[in-house]
């Protein structure tokens, strides 16, 4: 049987969303593979997080 993933999309402010990142992840069913975040580049050249995606590894 060949394993199912799921990706989720959470939109995000670095400065201020870690407590409702700390409870998506900890309400999430299955396992956490990988975290990837969309870095782009804002003013001045000052990189910013827009969204991670969230890879779960459901059974």
């Amino acid at each position: 049987m060949s394993p199912k993933y799921r990706v989720h999309r959470f939109g995000l402010r670095m400065t201020a969303d870690q407590d409702r990142l700390e409870q998506f992840l900890n309400g999430l069913e299955g396992e956490v593979v990988s975290i990837v975040p969309n870095v782009t580049l804002g003013f001045f050249w000052a990189h910013r997080v827009d969204f991670v995606l969230v890879v779960e590894k459901v059974a």
